[in-house]
């Protein structure tokens, strides 16, 4: 039987968990493991929120590379490269961080952004017939999904999109399906620059808690040490 984008999109809303499970989840929290190439692992911590908020956390011999998005603002700690203070991303960096934090994955915010979803017929993954979509939103970003045909869940995505001028495209694998508060997550996620297969970044998730705390406090930008008030 042939399918249309707008099927598959429904059939891969269900297999999630259903608009209203996840509609319930205001914010989740996963902890766990990143695993960078040369077996460098750091602990990991992502907080999302409903609202599109996302901070991530990732820590190695007491220091932390901090990412986070309050909605307007993307910026970063890295104190691996010597920075101690916060630095705003590239509008380009920004957007890249709020399309894969958001809770609902750019291929379910696809209409409420006007996005544009187009069925590219089936494609082989590892020995499966997989269906094909691409979500193109309006600044051109453009992913490619490739959904299981059994659960219906995503096993791949290719993610092109400009940042600072130049084209780059990122590959990611999910695999490992766990419920949260309902939902269906990846407790496993490899990712790699396109044509750089050898070289992946994995992330493995150890526990996830929905509905956490999330201040906004938690997103913000923070203040430089210049710009506090004496005696903070």
């Amino acid at each position: 039987m042939a399918q249309t984008a707008e099927e598959l999109v429904a059939k891969n809303l269900a297999a999630r968990g259903g608009a209203a499970a996840l509609d319930a989840i205001e914010s989740v929290k996963f902890d766990g493991t990143v695993i960078f190439p040369g077996d460098f692992q750091l602990t990991y911590e992502e907080v999302r929120t409903r609202g599109g908020d996302v901070r991530v956390d990732m820590a190695l011999q007491g220091l932390t590379l901090v990412q986070g998005w309050d909605g307007r603002t993307g910026w970063r700690i890295n104190p691996f490269e010597g920075r101690k203070d916060a630095e705003r991303m590239s509008d380009d960096e920004a957007r890249s961080l709020a399309d894969t934090g958001s809770i609902r994955g750019p291929l379910q915010r696809a209409a409420s952004l006007g996005s544009t979803v187009t069925y590219l017929g089936r494609e082989d993954f590892d020995g499966t017939n997989a269906y094909k979509l691409k979500v193109t939103e309006k600044d051109g970003d453009e992913f490619v999904y490739l959904l299981d045909p059994d659960t219906m869940l995503e096993v791949k995505m290719i993610e092109t999109r400009r940042i600072r001028g130049a084209q780059q495209v990122f590959e990611y694998e999910f695999g490992d399906y766990e419920k949260v508060a309902g939902v269906y997550f990846p407790m496993s996620v490899e990712s790699w620059a396109a044509g750089q297969g050898n070289n992946r970044q994995r992330t493995i998730i150890a526990s996830r808690t929905a509905n956490v705390p999330a201040p906004a406090s938690l997103f913000a930008l923070p203040a430089s040490p210049a710009a506090a008030p004496k005696g903070n």
